[in-house]
């Protein structure tokens, strides 16, 4: 069944309302946001957060079960944010040095957020 723009649009609304929640999460964690939805010409990285010589890129992904939501995270997003990250990077260099961790949050309705710190790797 295809989906409708009303659809598509609940769908943007609650997206940015998990995104806004992780950046609260991390903010209570001692993080520092550096960019949010940011869009690149490899790809979008939901958030960027800072805490010391750590820099975390991180996906949020909001589905209705959390089991969706972890299986929404392929190797093709990883790919994204991959390259997305190297490009940020590239662009700035003073933070070029630090540490990279690749985290991921799952949100689901009804339940707590999972967050997955150092979700993946990235290749060489």
């Amino acid at each position: 069944m295809a989906r409708t723009t009303a659809d598509r649009r609940r769908s943007e609304r609650f997206g940015r309302l998990a995104e806004t929640a992780t950046v609260l999460l991390y903010l209570s964690r001692g993080y520092r946001p550096l960019a949010r939805r940011l869009r690149t010409p490899v790809g979008e990285l939901d958030l960027i957060v800072l805490r010391g010589r750590t820099l975390v890129p991180v996906e949020v992904k909001l589905r209705a079960t959390a089991a969706d939501a972890a299986f929404a995270i392929t190797a093709r997003n990883r790919r994204r944010i991959l390259d997305a990250t190297r490009w940020w990077l590239a662009r700035h260099p003073d933070h070029a040095r630090y540490t990279v961790r690749f985290d991921v949050v799952l949100w689901s309705p009804w339940s707590w957020p999972r967050r997955i710190a150092g979700a993946f790797e990235a290749e060489a």
